[in-house]
């Protein structure tokens, strides 16, 4: 994969864009082809430059880069938005990558984890910072974490199952389905069983 990734850089530390920009322009793959100071910038930007990855922070003035990365994806669709955060707490995770972001990466995080960060992200893949893996799918502690029967339930909805299917596969009664993917939802702090599924997926919580 020889081809150029062009990145526009999102962030409203000048200092924050300088580094970045200098790290980026070590790799030979990589151009940096525009620089904004806050949400609404980038979205217009990314319109006009087009660029394969946008590295959005996620504090900024006006506009967060949260709102600005489901923004500029339903004006740029192809672009990946790779979230460049110092803020390493869950529920941003899941709102980065439910936002549409396909990476999600700490300010701290290594050189070479940046660049393989940004090659995934132009890739079309997901990449979440390693670094954040591990707290993420075990979550804060045992509240968080799946029972093999709602792991088991979970993986019958991505399968297509509706809740009479999967009362009927398990021998259980549709209130306790209800019931169980109520758990599910809150523990992944999901709106939807769709959501929770596609948070499920991405984590390697089921298959």
């Amino acid at each position: 994969m020889a081809d150029e990734i062009t990145c526009l850089i999102a962030d409203d530390h000048e200092v924050v864009r300088e580094g970045l920009r200098l790290a980026l322009s070590r790799s030979p793959r990589i151009r940096v082809i525009g620089e904004a100071t806050d949400g609404a910038s980038a979205v217009a930007l990314t319109e006009r430059r087009r660029p394969d990855v946008v590295i959005m922070d996620l504090r900024m003035p006006d506009m967060d880069g949260l709102e600005a990365t489901e923004r500029l994806l339903e004006k740029v669709p192809d672009t990946g938005v790779l979230i460049f955060t110092a803020y390493g707490e869950r529920s941003l995770l899941q709102r980065g990558l439910e936002s549409g972001a396909r990476g999600y990466i700490l300010k701290e995080t290594p050189h070479e984890t940046l660049l393989r960060a940004i090659e995934k992200v132009a890739a079309g893949e997901t990449f979440v910072d390693p670094g954040l893996m591990a707290e993420f799918v075990s979550g804060q502690g045992q509240a968080d974490v799946l029972t093999p029967r709602e792991r088991e339930i979970l993986q019958l909805l991505a399968d297509g199952m509706s809740n009479v299917d999967v009362a009927a596969k398990l021998f259980i009664s549709q209130e306790t389905v209800k019931s169980h993917v109520r758990h599910i939802l809150a523990k992944l702090e999901a709106d939807t069983r769709t959501q929770a599924v596609a948070i499920a997926l991405r984590e390697a919580i089921i298959d």
